[in-house]
């Protein structure tokens, strides 16, 4: 009997997907000891006790049922109470508002919901690794467009400009930047939301690290304008400002079209966001800000030892405003990103993420996120320090 092949049995656009540089790189860590991970990108901090407690109450109180696949309308109404306050955005939780599985599974919804196949969504690279498998997986093709360290590796709208096609449907945009830090000033946003009416096309804006700004002004991309508003889908969640990684919960904002044809998906795949995460999110809206306020605070104190320790060691850094990671330039070491990042990880048990593993434009750097113990960012940078006398 003919043995079946695994590429055979996959569907191609599965089989094509190419694995994670990141996930790659952490199989490795997982078999070693005393290593310090500058690599994942999720808050080290447990996620503060009354949002513990909210979710300890929800099971106490029996809330382990389906909630409407839209999500409890009371977090539908916070989340919509919260962008209205701190960006002045104004969206009807009844319909153009709905609680999903993370980001991820936003991100998800989104693209399955709008694009028909071969339709082409232009991604600035480099930038976080499932953003163009998700387009690949719901029939589109991302266009990769890599943004330069000149712009402080925000796009260059001229850029945008340049990729577009008659199938172009989407501009993608990520901003607080992950792996980069990169945040987009005001007057970049303003561009390519021109663009986009220029050309009649969907934004879609990750929005994840929103909170998470240093000495920098976040730009929520609908609130530039209402036109802007009625052609963009905003993604945002709970993971990273408020430490609720694990409880996976996030939201999807939109033209009530779009967000009732993601509802359609959503309640086919899903049925409905976990309802304890739910109960936990609705509390870190009502009594979060504080702590928030004070993990910022913390995140940025570490910012500025890492980028500072790693200038100093000749891994020429740019300043990061947002999220809680920094892109150094590896280049003096003689070394790519990713034999850089392997050679660090043997040597001196440091692990930082290889720029290519995050797209065109991330080749030359390697990511290392802040969002470890003060004291570990020290040794760390001594480790590097040891490091780079032996391969600067």
């Amino acid at each position: 009997m003919q043995e079946v092949g695994e590429v055979q049995r996959l569907a191609k656009r599965v089989a094509g997907l190419k694995p994670s540089g990141i996930r790659k790189f952490f199989d490795i860590v997982a078999t070693m000891k005393d290593v310090i991970s500058l690599g994942i990108g999720e808050p080290d901090f447990t996620t503060p006790k009354p949002i513990l407690d909210a979710g300890i109450r929800s099971l106490q109180n029996g809330e382990t049922h389906y909630t409407s696949n839209h999500g409890k309308a009371e977090l539908r109404q916070g989340i919509a109470d919260s962008l209205q306050k701190l960006y002045k955005v104004k969206y009807d939780p009844a319909n153009e508002i709905v609680a999903t599985v993370g980001v991820s599974e936003a991100l998800y919804l989104t693209f399955t919901a709008v694009l028909e196949p071969g339709d082409e969504v232009i991604i600035p690279t480099p930038c976080f690794v499932p953003y163009q498998a998700e387009v690949i997986l719901a029939g589109g093709v991302p266009v990769e467009n890599p943004a330069r360290l000149e712009n402080n590796f925000t796009i260059d709208p001229d850029d945008i400009r340049k990729a577009i096609t008659p199938r172009t449907k989407v501009i993608f945009i990520g901003y607080p930047s992950n792996p980069t830090g990169a945040v987009a000033p005001r007057e970049v946003m303003l561009e390519i939301g021109k663009i986009a009416e220029q050309h009649d096309l969907i934004v879609v804006s990750d929005e994840i690290y929103d909170r998470l700004v240093y000495d920098f002004e976040h730009v929520c991309f609908p609130a530039l304008d209402e036109s802007l508003k009625r052609r963009t889908i905003l993604l945002g969640g709970f993971s990273k400002a408020y430490a609720m990684t694990g409880w996976r919960i996030g939201y999807a904002c939109g033209p009530a079209d779009i967000i009732q044809g993601m509802v359609r998906i959503h309640q086919y795949t899903i049925m409905s966001a976990p309802t304890t995460a739910q109960d936990a999110a609705i509390e870190a809206l009502k009594t979060g800000e504080p702590h928030v306020q004070s993990m910022v605070a913390e995140y940025d104190r570490r910012r500025r030892l890492l980028v500072s320790g790693l200038n100093r060691l000749g891994l020429s850094t740019f300043e990061p405003r947002g999220a809680f990671y920094t892109f150094p330039n590896i280049r003096a070491s003689g070394m790519d990103d990713e034999t850089f990042a392997e050679t660090l990880l043997k040597e001196e048990g440091v692990a930082v993420v290889p720029g290519n593993a995050f797209g065109p434009g991330g080749e030359g750097f390697v990511r290392a996120c802040y969002a470890t113990e003060y004291s570990q960012i020290e040794e760390a940078l001594r480790r590097m320090e040891r490091f780079m006398s032996r391969h600067g």
